[in-house]
């Protein structure tokens, strides 16, 4: 991955970041039933201005990957308590699946937290999205059940957890 960059988007790329955020979705039929997400997954700017956005960025300049980083009681939290970090929305641009940039964003959470002094991250994922959920367990995740939710009814998220 040395020819990816980690870190917090500029103004110019933030269409680029939610584009590969709505299609790394898209492409796996996350967004099937509901309407609305890929607004909210395309506003790269609100989210910078409610929490912290990393990107990964090629050496060529292309966008390949994105990640939401969010407080306990910040306005994109879901699952966080008090002494942890959640992250959302991780997406890899299609085209670049398999290269690692997950994996790198995911381990750029971890460093957040460790550098903030937080003990514990938290994340909610979809229950369909197997391939991230083998992501995290290779990393060490672990499933964390109690917290599992549904925003929706057609809507199943399941929890994980990391000590760090």
């Amino acid at each position: 991955m040395s020819d990816v960059e980690i870190r917090p988007p500029r103004p110019e790329e933030y269409g680029a970041a939610g584009e590969v955020t709505v299609q790394a979705y898209d492409v796996d039929g996350h967004l099937a039933g509901d309407v609305g997400y890929d607004a909210e997954l395309r506003d790269i700017a609100r989210r910078v201005e409610l929490a912290e956005v990393l990107v990964a960025v090629a050496a060529a300049g292309e966008v390949l990957g994105c990640v939401t980083i969010v407080r306990p009681g910040s306005a994109y939290a879901e699952i966080s308590r008090a002494g942890e970090l959640e992250f959302r929305m991780l997406a890899v641009a299609p085209s670049a699946r398999g290269r690692g940039v997950g994996e790198a964003l995911t381990k750029a959470v971890l460093d957040r937290a460790r550098a903030s002094g937080l003990r514990k991250v938290v994340l909610s994922s979809l229950d369909g999205m197997h391939a991230a959920h083998r992501l995290y367990e290779r990393l060490g995740f672990t499933r964390l059940p109690e917290r599992d939710w549904r925003p929706f009814p057609h809507i199943t998220l399941i929890a994980y957890q990391i000590d760090i």
